[in-house]
């Protein structure tokens, strides 16, 4: 019997596909190949698409919103519906005092790759001179902007007041 190549599930910026299409694509093999988490997680992140909505105001001067189209919904729109699926996730196991779940791996397989503690400390060597701030803490806005969504601010706060006790 010949094996069967394995889906790939899961998206990042470089693979050529939108978001939103790469979750319906995975959505379609998920239920052809019969695998129930990876389908149920897929759904939910779905199901808040009536989240995204374009505000809009009618004839009368009333102001109103409409559901995103397909076509409207970016990349970004996803991203943040996934990492809020994410972190409401990690609460709800934090009280279940359980550090993972099949759900929350599936939700952090669409999240771009989070720079590790050790990229951050190795850019902030490269790229700040702190005799430009008053304080270390005030570097952080330059790191978090470098950074952007991929740098956990509590890593870099971390990081900073390390660098500042010496």
């Amino acid at each position: 019997m010949p094996s069967e190549k394995k889906y790939e599930f899961g998206w990042s910026r470089n693979t050529g596909i939108s978001l939103h299409d790469k979750i319906k694509l995975d959505l379609k093999n998920a239920m052809l190949q019969k695998q129930n988490d990876i389908r149920d997680a897929i759904r939910v992140i779905m199901g808040e698409y009536p989240k995204l909505t374009v505000p809009l105001t009618l004839e009368s001067g009333k102001k109103t919103f409409r559901v995103k189209k397909p076509e409207e919904i970016t990349d970004d729109d996803l991203l943040g519906i996934i990492r809020g699926l994410v972190k409401s996730e990690k609460s709800v196991l934090e009280l279940q005092k359980k550090e993972n779940s099949p759900y929350l791996q599936v939700l952090e397989s669409y999240l771009p790759r989070m720079a590790s503690r050790e990229e951050v400390l190795a850019w902030i060597n490269e790229n700040v001179d702190f005799a430009e701030f008053k304080s270390p803490m005030q570097a952080m806005g330059p790191i978090m902007k470098h950074f952007g969504q991929r740098a956990d601010g509590n890593i870099v706060k971390e990081l900073l007041q390390e660098l500042a006790k010496g």
